[in-house]
């Protein structure tokens, strides 16, 4: 813009327009309102047993006698049976909150005029960072005239909130412990 112009194509604004982020580059508030609740739980129980029995052998009708010494014969009659079980039990549940304000960007404006976002925002803490990223789709319509909408008003919306740092690791399962629980394990 450094050309000296007046006008530049893009960038003007109708007196009457409403001053809402519609174009790339201008700053939308997302208030975040999530909350997940979740859980699941499994159970499985089979069982399965054999018997089989192998009867002694007979050639023309007689059973055939094999000698062990001492005057006895060996038993060719066999008995075999198995017995299988397994049980199995699992449950998981989860809740998660996320409230908060994130002042985020618009990236791009789709032809049927939504508006894709994206915006990070890092906290330092001690001794470590905190990291809240998002990303999605808005509808003009949802903006509010402070330039602000709700995260549950955002599509396809991808929120990450990670940290870094002393306090991360220490909530992190150590290597040992994951092998354990791993499909490498197999007890």
């Amino acid at each position: 813009m450094g050309d000296g112009a007046i006008y530049h194509g893009g960038f003007s604004l109708n007196w009457f327009e409403d001053l809402r982020a519609l174009h790339v580059g201008d700053l939308l508030t997302v208030h975040l309102n999530e909350s997940t609740n979740a859980s699941k739980s499994a159970k499985t129980a089979a069982t399965k047993a054999n018997a089989d029995t192998v009867a002694n052998p007979t050639l023309f009708g007689l059973v055939p006698k094999i000698p062990l010494g001492g005057g006895s014969n060996a038993n060719l009659e066999s008995n075999l049976s198995a017995n299988h079980s397994f049980k199995g039990d699992g449950a998981s549940s989860q809740a998660n909150a996320l409230t908060g304000d994130i002042t985020v960007t618009v990236v791009e404006v789709l032809p049927n005029g939504y508006l894709s976002i994206r915006g990070e925002k890092r906290i330092g803490i001690n001794q470590g960072n905190e990291y809240l990223r998002l990303s999605g789709l808005v509808r003009p319509y949802d903006v509010g005239p402070d330039n602000s909408v709700l995260s549950t008003k955002i599509a396809d919306p991808t929120i990450v909130y990670v940290g870094d740092g002393a306090m991360a690791s220490a909530n992190a399962m150590g290597w040992l412990s994951r092998f354990f629980i791993s499909a490498l394990f197999p007890f």
